[in-house]
């Protein structure tokens, strides 16, 4: 009796304890993920991982990179610890963005000419200008410009191409190309020269706003050329019309090509007739040339004619340039609609009335 008393009274203190125990613990249920006073509650005697997880602080949010991204991993092994930056590798760190590493814009370079004929095969600004078109022949169009003149169009090539090769970091007195620029202002009196001068002012440019930046120069593709080649028109007198015998001029604009070779190897044709011997030059002044011509005689009636004017490979036309009129009827001197002249006309003779 004494024995099953006692057994009561240990069991009851057991179960009073572990109900104090977990009324403690739970705060009646309440903080338990499922909620309040149900049966289904669970109560665990010692602390484990998941009360712990429950009961400790939210860990700090992770550092972010001005790209936005955390600055840093940490290993899965560690939940409660805050992330941390991990250091680059040696070796490895990105440098600082600066001038040499930046890309640049590379300045345009001389759009095309159209190309010089160069039928005497002796350098001129215009051929010359021609072999600068390639970029990675500088050097080669520097060694045959001459280095003392003081022609406007040979000194802005010689600037060009030494600030073709300073800017690509081969060689070049930037120097010289600034005094140069400023000196040709205005000089230049060709397409192709302004076309250079242009372009070496975009060179100058580019080393203002980069002065230890190089880069690689390249033809130009798809520009429009620097010279629109033709005829401008034909002069007769005023009337739009000559005879054959009369003399015309032929005014050519922006000539790509030294002006001396096409007297010399080029052809001027007058309605599908090529004149005779070399070409006349009436006037010069930069690209501009007029020329003096004498119209041939046509066979057939009055008509409008076309002009044409070839050398080498390049042959320019103004269709519909003037009208040849028929000749003029000459006449020798003293000659009239009349009897013809050294004709004499006698009357009737008188009659003897004494017979024979």
């Amino acid at each position: 009796m004494t024995v099953s008393l006692g057994m009561r009274i240990s069991g009851l203190l057991v179960a009073g304890a572990v109900a104090v125990a977990a009324a403690a613990f739970t705060g009646g249920g309440r903080g338990m993920p499922h909620g309040g006073g149900g049966d289904d509650r669970i109560v665990t005697v010692g602390p484990s991982q998941s009360a712990r997880s429950l009961a400790a602080p939210a860990p700090p949010a992770p550092r972010q990179s001005p790209a936005g991204e955390a600055s840093g991993t940490v290993a899965p092994s560690t939940p409660d610890h805050p992330r941390t930056a991990t250091p680059a590798p040696p070796g490895r760190s990105s440098p600082a963005p600066t001038s040499v590493n930046r890309l640049l814009v590379s300045p345009g370079w001389l759009p095309s000419g159209p190309d010089s004929p160069n039928a005497d095969s002796v350098p001129d600004p215009s051929s010359v200008y021609d072999v600068l078109r390639d970029p990675h022949r500088c050097r080669a169009a520097l060694d045959v410009i001459p280095k003392a003149s003081a022609d406007p169009e040979w000194r802005v090539l010689r600037a060009l191409a030494t600030g073709c090769l300073a800017v690509q970091g081969w060689s070049g007195d930037w120097t010289t190309v600034g005094k140069d620029h400023a000196e040709l202002a205005g000089t230049l009196g060709t397409c192709k020269g302004q076309a250079a001068y242009a372009v070496l002012g975009a060179l100058l440019d580019f080393h203002r706003r980069h002065p230890a930046g190089t880069v690689q120069l390249t033809p130009s593709a798809g520009t429009a050329p620097a010279c629109a080649y033709g005829i401008s028109g034909v002069g007769t007198g005023g009337d739009g019309s000559a005879q054959p015998g009369d003399t015309v001029t032929v005014e050519l604009r922006d000539t790509c090509f030294d002006q001396s070779e096409l007297l010399r190897f080029g052809s001027l044709s007058i309605g599908g007739q090529q004149l005779a011997g070399p070409l006349v030059a009436q006037s010069r002044s930069g690209d501009r040339l007029v020329l003096s011509a004498v119209v041939p005689s046509l066979d057939g009636s009055p008509r409008t004619v076309e002009v044409a004017v070839r050398y080498g490979g390049t042959e320019v036309r103004l269709p519909d340039a003037f009208t040849v009129a028929a000749p003029a009827v000459v006449q020798s001197p003293g000659e009239s609609s009349g009897t013809p002249q050294g004709v004499l006309t006698l009357g009737p003779l008188p009659v003897d009335p004494s017979g024979p």
